[in-house]
């Protein structure tokens, strides 16, 4: 019991990170034409989103102070967004797999609720606190979470306004439009404070962790925001004029998440193959897998909404890699689990 507790007190504020990358995952699948393979992840997406909230109200009931103590800590903090991004991320499923727009609605007003709440409070609360960290000890890639929460009301809303119908359709598509804005400008701020870290600080092998993928999940997902823009733009007139802008953007976005993963996957060799980092499973890794899956529907959607078929090789790839990734870290999930239960079983003998 103890060690059940002890578990509970120091949980991860990311662990929805696991929502986020299945749902996309899930998504992608669906897109390029595998349904069985997205509707089976989207059942166990539900029950997993179910279970972590749960986890998440014992831990807010039984450890109130360790909470806060996360939510205002410069290297966990970012984690709490990933309830955002995760809460739309299945509201796109539902919308998407099963056509709910209903739980669509809800789950994107709640993801809305949620963004409003912990923006404000986390990045107050890191501006008014009196002891910060250096830069170099206290950014990392998960701060670019807030982007991926930002974006991912964009992208939720935007599935919205394309299926619903006047007057809500021109409020949720220019809700959409600023929140991409936004998420996009939130990205230049904390990317040049993050590539700066990265240029002028000393690196180790354990100050690579694997959030740091979401510098390109983030230029993924707004890739993905932007496309559904694009194509909501006929029934839009503000949209339809500001089309070019849109689509200038989009591809901005795309060519930066994709300038990335070269440059992500040099340092990952660097890590684990040059520097014999061990890898042990992390919550952490989900948030790796997300822009894999990000990346194949944000490109697919890029193809769909503009048309440069040349690149159509990519989303598939990208799919398999990340089904591949998910595996992995599903794997190491089952296998934390394992090694946890036979301690406590261990503790009682």
């Amino acid at each position: 019991m103890r060690t059940l507790l002890a578990g509970l007190a120091g949980m991860s504020p990311a662990y929805f990170g696991m929502v986020m990358a299945t749902g996309i995952v899930s998504l992608a699948a669906h897109a390029l034409g595998h349904p069985l393979i997205a509707r089976a992840l989207y059942g166990l997406n539900v029950a997993a989103y179910a279970a972590l909230w749960i986890l998440t109200a014992l831990r807010v009931a039984r450890y109130p102070r360790r909470v806060l103590d996360d939510l205002f800590d410069h290297l966990r903090g970012p984690g709490f967004f990933t309830a955002v991004a995760a809460t739309s991320v299945l509201g796109s499923q539902a919308l998407l797999l099963s056509g709910d727009e209903r739980a669509a609605a809800a789950l994107w007003a709640l993801a809305l609720t949620l963004w409003v709440v912990l923006t404000y409070a986390i990045f107050a609360g890191l501006t008014v606190k009196a002891r910060k960290p250096q830069l170099g000890e206290g950014i990392s890639g998960a701060w670019l979470l807030a982007v991926v929460a930002t974006q991912s009301i964009a992208l939720l809303a935007a599935l919205l306004a394309a299926r619903a119908g006047q007057p809500w359709r021109l409020e949720l598509d220019f809700l959409a439009l600023a929140m991409w804005l936004a998420g996009g400008m939130l990205y230049i701020w904390l990317a040049t404070l993050i590539f700066y870290r990265y240029t002028f600080f000393a690196f180790s092998p354990a100050d690579l962790s694997p959030p740091y993928w979401i510098n390109m999940g983030a230029m993924a997902i707004s890739t993905l925001a932007g496309s559904l823009l694009a194509r909501n733009a006929p029934d839009a007139p503000f949209l339809a004029s500001l089309l070019p802008f849109i689509k200038g953007f989009t591809i901005f976005y795309w060519a930066t998440g994709t300038w990335w993963i070269p440059m992500l996957a040099v340092l990952a060799f660097w890590r684990y193959v040059w520097r014999r980092f061990p890898m042990k499973y992390d919550p952490l890794y989900w948030g790796a897998v997300f822009p894999l899956g990000m990346y194949a529907a944000g490109t697919h959607e890029m193809i769909e909404a503009m048309g440069p078929p040349f690149l159509a090789f990519l989303p598939p790839v990208f799919l398999y890699i990340g089904l591949a990734a998910w595996a992995a870290a599903l794997v190491g999930l089952a296998r934390d689990l394992l090694r946890r239960a036979r301690g406590r079983l261990e503790g009682v003998a």
